[in-house]
């Protein structure tokens, strides 16, 4: 199997501010995100062959996007993955330039979910699936952080004061980011004693809901190296899906398969076999702060039931040996459904690039995004790894 690796490069993105965005409906964020991708690489509507578009909820077809784009009779794909949705119309981009069909190609997330009706997850499933039980994520996402202290022996004050540094260490670094929705700091003791929305998640546990845009323009690196000096690479794309696993009476809750496994093959097709030092970066999928701290060790950043140790000791911090999203994650952004993947690509972009600005870090030549859709036992998970232009 070839594989993806340096044969795809990231020539522009863009993001647009995230939040309630009640000025702008979702072809108004899309313009947004896809002219400051158009500025970034020096390009315009007609060096585009082809584009893809993630969304849930906002588009049910491909014409708005040329609608509002000014495409006209270029092939356009609307793709949905749960929240992985974004991570996915870039992922089928990505294939499409590295099997030689296309030449530049943008790929495109957008979600409106202030005014949908909808909410975040809320948007509705297929009836009787099987998959999925019948309680909300913040329930779900509870009962991930109550098994997790039991199997490793954590207490609930202790386990509590560790997911509130992870939502202090993401609210930091959010303030540091104008496109992101909140942008005010908080206390460890706001995050301790905020209202419980499903105990032992708190307020400062769970992230928003958001509207936002961000997209990215791919094209092969030889294509890049003739364009500009500061492209990022493609170095891997990894997907896993799995079914059935909160249903089921032996289901850990500890860990997630999904992005053990995906995890697994990016690395595979990177090269990368000591994660915890060839990584520079991550922005992972931190729909919940339980959910940050499981990642942590399925992506074998932590070693299993020593997450929180490294949250202590700052490991994940924009100071510490790997900075996990510098961006303020989904805790800061929101989670537009559409459009998260995206906007993890565009910070990895950003900080290899060195264009962070204040979160910019000493070291970023690798980065790792990872987006999760779905519930405990029943995801979707992507994972791609991006370097920057002297790592081929």
């Amino acid at each position: 199997m070839r594989g993806i690796k340096d044969r795809v490069a990231i020539i522009g993105m863009g993001c647009s501010k995230f939040g309630e965005r009640w000025d702008a409906n979702a072809s108004d964020l899309m313009i947004e995100a896809v002219q400051e991708a158009y500025m970034d690489a020096g390009l315009q509507t007609d060096d585009i062959n082809a584009a893809w578009v993630g969304t849930a909820s906002s588009f049910r077809t491909a014409q708005p996007v040329a609608e509002a784009l000014k495409f006209n009779y270029i092939p356009i794909t609307r793709v949905e993955n749960a929240c992985a949705t974004a991570t996915e119309a870039f992922r089928n981009a990505s294939y499409a330039v590295a099997a030689g069909i296309y030449d530049i190609v943008l790929a495109v997330g957008v979600e409106k979910l202030k005014d949908s009706g909808y909410s975040g997850l809320a948007i509705p499933e297929a009836p009787n699936s099987g998959v999925t039980p019948s309680a909300p994520p913040p329930s779900q996402f509870a009962m991930a952080a109550t098994r997790y202290f039991h199997k490793y022996g954590i207490s609930l004050d202790e386990g509590k004061n560790t997911l509130a540094n992870i939502a202090v260490k993401n609210h930091h670094n959010g303030s540091l980011n104008p496109r992101a929705h909140f942008q005010k700091e908080i206390t460890h003791s706001q995050a301790i004693n905020a209202p419980l929305i499903a105990s032992p998640l708190g307020l400062y546990d769970c992230c928003g809901v958001s509207d936002g845009a961000a997209a990215a323009i791919i094209t092969t690196p030889e294509i890049a190296r003739s364009l500009k000096q500061d492209y990022v690479l493609v170095k891997a794309l990894g997907l896993s899906v799995g079914a059935f696993g909160m249903l089921r009476d032996d289901w850990d809750f500890t860990y997630f398969p999904e992005t053990v496994k995906a995890a697994e093959s990016a690395y595979a097709e990177a090269g990368i076999t000591d994660p915890k030092k060839e990584v520079d970066l991550a922005m992972v999928h931190d729909c919940f702060t339980i959910t940050e701290l499981i990642i942590y060790e399925d992506l074998g950043f932590s070693n299993r039931g020593q997450g929180s140790k490294d949250v202590e000791d700052g490991k994940y911090s924009l100071e510490g040996s790997l900075p996990v999203n510098t961006d303020g994650g989904l805790k800061c952004f929101g989670h537009p459904v559409g459009a998260s993947g995206i906007r993890m690509i565009y910070e990895v972009y950003k900080q290899l690039s060195g264009k962070a600005e204040r979160r910019q870090l000493k070291k970023a030549n690798i980065g790792l995004t990872h987006n999760l859709g779905g519930r405990p036992g029943s995801f979707t998970c992507s994972i791609g790894i991006f370097g920057s232009a002297d790592t081929a």
